[in-house]
C-alpha cells in the first residue's frame, strides 16, 4: 500500500510515467494497475464484532468470523483477530487447578489390619462400548480386597457411602491412601474422613508407585476379571467380581505376604505374639 502512493506521489508531483515510477519504487506494474476493491469501514466490522461477542460469549474468534462472513463483511481472518484483540474479547481459559505439594509418604508394609487402606478407580467398557468403572479397595496389610463398587459414575458421595459401610464392617482405619482424583480430593470426601479421624496420605502427582499395593492389585484384577470376561452388562461385571473376591482373598497366594492367601496372612496378624511362637494356627 506504501509502494502504491509513491508511485502515486512520483507520478503527480515528479510528473513520472507510471512505468518510470513502478521501477524506482520497485512495484509491480500490475500491482499498481489493479483496482483495489476497499473495505468496509472499521467502525461497522468493529461494532458488529463486539455486538456479537457481547451476545454470544462463549463465541471465540473463528466463529465470530464465520458469523461476520455470513452477514456479508468483506473482511479476512487475520483482520478479525487484530480487531478480537485489539477490543480484549479473548476468550477466558479455565485453568487448571493446581494441587498442593504432597509429602512422600513412604510405602512401608503395615503390622496389623486397618493400619492404611488403598483405594483406586478403574475403567473398561461393556460389549456396547459403553464405559463404566470400578472403585477398589484394599487393606494393606494382607492385601486382601475390602470392596470393589462398580457403576457408570463414582462421585464422591458415592465413595463416602461405600468408605462408610467399610467402617462399619471392618473397623475404623488409621490412614487411608489415594492419588489426586477428583473423587477424593473434593470436600465432601475430606471433611469425612476428617469427622471420622482419619488421615488421608495423596501420593505425589506422576508417581503411582507410592501406591504400588493397590496398583499390583488393579494388574491382577485385571488380567484375571476386566480382560478375561466380555460383560454385556453392569449386573454382570458385579456379579463375577463378587465371585471373584472369595478367591482372591481365600485361595489366591502372593509371595509378598509368605505364599498365604490374604486371609490366612490376615489371621496370623490377628493372633497372640505368645500363640505365633508355639506355632498355633
Amino acid at each position: 500500500m506504501q509502494r502504491r502512493e509513491a508511485v502515486a506521489w512520483a507520478m503527480n508531483d515528479k510528473q513520472l510515467s507510471q512505468r518510470r515510477a513502478c521501477r524506482v519504487m520497485s512495484q509491480p506494474r500490475g500491482s499498481q494497475r489493479r483496482v483495489l476493491q476497499g473495505r468496509q469501514e472499521n467502525d461497522l466490522v468493529e461494532s458488529r464484532l463486539v455486538e456479537l461477542a457481547n451476545v454470544h460469549g462463549a463465541w471465540g474468534c473463528p466463529q465470530l468470523h464465520q458469523q461476520l462472513r455470513r452477514e456479508g463483511h468483506r473482511i479476512n481472518h487475520k483482520r478479525t483477530h487484530r480487531l478480537y484483540c485489539k477490543h480484549g474479547l479473548s476468550l477466558r481459559r479455565r485453568r487448571r487447578r493446581r494441587l498442593p505439594e504432597r509429602v512422600q509418604q513412604p510405602l512401608l508394609q503395615q503390622l496389623r489390619p486397618n493400619q492404611v487402606w488403598s483405594m483406586d478407580f478403574m475403567s473398561d467398557t461393556l460389549v456396547n462400548r459403553r464405559a463404566y468403572r470400578t472403585f477398589n479397595v484394599i487393606d494393606d496389610c494382607a492385601r486382601d480386597v475390602l470392596a470393589i463398587e462398580i457403576d457408570f459414575s463414582l462421585t464422591g458421595e458415592r465413595v463416602i457411602r461405600v468408605l462408610q459401610q467399610l467402617r462399619e464392617w471392618h473397623g475404623k482405619p488409621d490412614a487411608m491412601r489415594s492419588d489426586n482424583g477428583p473423587e477424593f480430593r473434593c470436600h465432601s470426601v475430606q471433611n469425612w474422613a476428617k469427622h471420622q479421624g482419619i488421615e488421608w496420605q495423596f501420593t505425589q502427582p506422576g508417581c503411582p508407585a507410592q501406591n504400588a499395593y493397590i496398583e499390583r492389585f488393579n494388574g491382577t484384577f485385571r488380567v484375571e476379571v476386566l480382560d478375561a470376561y466380555q460383560f454385556e452388562t453392569l449386573d454382570q461385571a458385579r456379579a463375577i467380581s463378587e465371585q471373584w473376591i472369595p478367591i482372591y482373598n481365600e485361595q489366591r497366594t502372593h509371595s509378598a505376604i509368605g505364599h498365604l492367601p490374604p486371609m490366612a496372612f490376615k489371621r496370623q496378624r490377628q493372633l497372640p505374639k505368645s500363640l505365633l511362637s508355639t506355632g498355633i494356627g
